[in-house]
């Protein structure tokens, strides 16, 4: 046995694969990290804009030569053409490191998931017509549509016509009840047509981490004072509700946490049937630690930290309670405004990567 082997075999993140029913899906597509990840259990990826831009800033020396092949080969492409191709060019490379796994596990993981343009969150025919093109880039590709009004329109769509999907832009239990509900409308078509669900993986992500950033904000905003270590609870308590109700009401869609700010992120939530999405600077943190494996997915929030932040902030009501979000108001909820700002500023800083290389400043 290698030393690799067994500080694999002893790493907290490998243990939870082989002990638990929580699965790892690694949050890049970058191939080393996707590498690492898998050599420690994961059995997925998750992408999107933010993460694409990081992977071509740590790796320009690798990707520079590959956007100037596209530029030369897509002669009249925009920036913004040429970016989306390299988005596709590195999700296809990323989803064939886990097609055996895929293969293995027969659709329920070993899937690369690809994210769709977050400037089309208002408009359902867009996100269905690109979420289309996304699945057919691999047979293990699922792909990324965000918990908006028009986003879960659009979920149910494209679920019927057999695209497997990773809602995004999600933190709160509206929006993951109205993701899984759409998901099971579309499996539902599907099943009264005779066609086949059981190779199909939905998965509803859970933004745990900023969820706490926009409680953060509110505190900030709103002058509240109040013990700084609840507010690590608030996105721990709206996974861990949503993850009940998912169980009771039978849902098929599987809830994965993503957006780390700490380890309750992952911790809190092991022992469910529910996928966890850390970074890999993340995963080495935890891989690191004594944190142990244990179940604590049904153990519920401290009472005393979830009627303070009931009493102390109305965003944490409007998250935590499953009607305290209409599909309208999910659109302007502060922390999916502030993600969606997000990745669309990114989007446009890849562009402008792009462009740089496109038409480089003779000055």
């Amino acid at each position: 046995m290698t030393e690799g082997t067994t500080t694999k075999w002893k790493s907290p993140l490998y243990q939870m694969t082989q002990t638990t029913p929580t699965v790892l899906w690694n949050d890049s597509a970058a191939l080393d990290e996707l590498s690492y990840s898998i050599e420690h259990g994961a059995v997925g990826a998750t992408c999107n804009p933010v993460i694409v831009l990081d992977v071509l800033k740590k790796s320009m020396d690798v990707w520079r030569p590959r956007i100037a092949q596209l530029i030369a080969d897509m002669p009249t492409a925009s920036e913004d053409e040429i970016a989306w191709k390299l988005v596709e060019l590195l999700s296809i490379d990323a989803a064939k490191l886990l097609k055996p796994i895929f293969d293995q596990q027969k659709g329920r993981n070993g899937r690369l998931s690809v994210q769709t343009d977050p400037r089309f969150w208002r408009n359902k025919d867009a996100l269905v017509a690109q979420a289309v093109h996304f699945s057919e880039m691999a047979p293990n590709i699922i792909v990324k549509i965000p918990a908006t009004s028009a986003g879960i329109a659009a979920i149910e769509e494209v679920t019927y016509r057999g695209v497997s999907v990773n809602a995004t832009v999600s933190f709160t239990l509206p929006q993951a009840m109205a993701v899984a509900e759409a998901v099971e409308r579309g499996l539902q078509r599907r099943e009264r047509e005779g066609l086949p669900v059981d190779t199909m993986g939905p998965v509803c992500t859970i933004m745990s981490g900023r969820l706490d950033d926009w409680m953060r904000t509110c505190t900030k905003k709103q002058g509240i004072i109040t013990d700084p270590g609840y507010l690590e609870w608030a996105g721990v308590a709206v996974f861990k509700k949503a993850y009940k109700l998912y169980q009771e009401r039978g849902f098929r869609t599987r809830l994965l946490s993503a957006a780390f700010r700490n380890h309750m992120h992952w911790s809190e939530y092991v022992g469910g049937d529910v996928v966890i999405s850390p970074p890999c600077s993340w995963q080495k943190h935890i891989n690191a630690s004594d944190v142990t494996v244990e179940n604590r997915i049904s153990q519920p929030v401290d009472p005393k930290i979830l009627a303070a932040l009931t009493k102390l902030y109305p965003d944490f009501n409007r998250a935590y309670n499953e009607h305290g979000l209409s599909l309208a108001e999910m659109d302007s909820y502060g922390a999916v405004v502030v993600t969606l700002r997000q990745f669309l500023n990114a989007g446009a800083e890849l562009n402008a990567v792009i462009r740089e290389i496109m038409l480089p400043n003779p000055a």
